[in-house]
């Protein structure tokens, strides 16, 4: 007979550090493991791994990677994997999934896998969750989901959750080792409704303002109002992701976020993203009026500027949505650049003086 699981502290948003002197929240990173022009696929992997590493030293709070697959230009397909990579090269930040998207895998499977890195790495694993699954109907064949599989992620949670509670009853007698007992934070990934769910749920939750400032307050003020408390937080926790450069001039940050922009406007005109390119040969690119529509369209709502303007900006946006916590996951053709971007608002946001430096 199995043992009774042991009983899960309450409320995970409690372990969050404290409010940083500059902007006033913890900064984390998500890395998609986007390729560059030229670059292999295995060193994508590895720069992700090494940025974790750099992003530790700076202080960052969290460092996430994300789920994709079959998309020409992301190789962040596996994401725990990844993540045991990330952890066993860091000592101190927090490692995650932004996230796995659940209606791609079985609950189980997913507890075992989560209930393994906590064990390894306790006290430093992240499990965020997303609903969507393959974007063509090709790579959902090869997953064997349907298109509707996300319209079951409520239950899908539900059960991943019941097997670290011990309270799962979809399956009797069925326990997920490791897994079961262990403490490891859930966050739902949202965009639109499914802030509602994570509100439902109980659960921190994982949001971009890509429909407006003004949209994103109105739900985030729903999740707030109809949040109810639950064994894993007992408050609402709204984590802000935003694209954020930083650079010495306005120009030089917005030129940054070019190679980015240019490859979201390549996949929405072609289905499929491009390996980032440098800046340079984008400017040279003789897009039709289309591609130029969705170009411009990607860099709106992107915060980049010197540090004094992104301060401004970013601290802004985080005190007008009362975010207790801002996800960057911007990305950058120049990885150099892309590290300097992060110092700089590491330096902004006072992370550095609370690392140690």
């Amino acid at each position: 007979m199995p043992s009774p699981a042991r009983q899960l502290p309450l409320d995970v948003t409690s372990d969050q550090p404290a409010r940083t002197p500059g902007l006033g929240v913890p900064l984390s990173i998500l890395d998609r493991s986007r390729t560059r022009t030229g670059e292999t696929e295995a060193q994508a992997l590895r720069e992700t791994v090494r940025l974790a590493q750099q992003a530790e030293g700076l202080g960052y709070h969290r460092f996430w990677v994300s789920e994709h697959h079959s998309v020409p230009g992301v190789v962040g397909s596996a994401p725990t994997v990844l993540a045991a990579a990330i952890a066993a090269a860091t000592s101190r930040i927090r490692v995650g999934t932004g996230g796995v998207m659940l209606p791609n895998h079985r609950p189980l499977v997913v507890a075992e896998q989560f209930g393994v890195l906590e064990s390894l790495f306790p006290g430093r694993i992240d499990m965020g969750l997303g609903r969507s699954v393959g974007f063509t109907n090709g790579i959902r064949r090869a997953l064997d989901v349907e298109k509707d599989a996300a319209e079951d992620f409520a239950a899908q949670v539900d059960e991943l959750l019941g097997y670290f509670t011990g309270t799962q009853r979809n399956h009797p007698q069925v326990h997920a080792r490791p897994g079961e007992g262990l403490r490891v934070p859930p966050y739902i990934l949202a965009v639109g409704e499914g802030a509602l769910l994570a509100a439902s749920l109980g659960l921190p939750l994982v949001i971009a303002g890509v429909r407006g400032e003004q949209e994103l307050i109105s739900l985030l003020d729903r999740y707030r109002s109809t949040f109810r408390p639950s064994a894993w937080a007992e408050r609402p926790y709204v984590v802000l992701a935003v694209t954020a450069a930083v650079a010495a001039t306005t120009e030089q940050a917005r030129r940054l976020l070019l190679p980015e922009a240019w490859s979201s406007a390549y996949s929405r005109t072609r289905g499929v993203f491009t390996p980032l390119q440098p800046v340079e040969e984008v400017l040279r690119l003789d897009m039709s009026e289309k591609e130029r529509g969705f170009f411009e369209q990607s860099l709106r709502g992107q915060i980049y500027g010197t540090p004094a303007e992104v301060e401004a900006a970013l601290g802004g946006l985080v005190q007008r949505v009362a975010a207790d916590e801002v996800l960057l996951t911007t990305n950058m053709y120049d990885r150099a650049e892309l590290l300097e971007s992060f110092q700089l608002l590491a330096e902004v946001a006072g992370l550095l003086s609370l690392a140690g430096h």
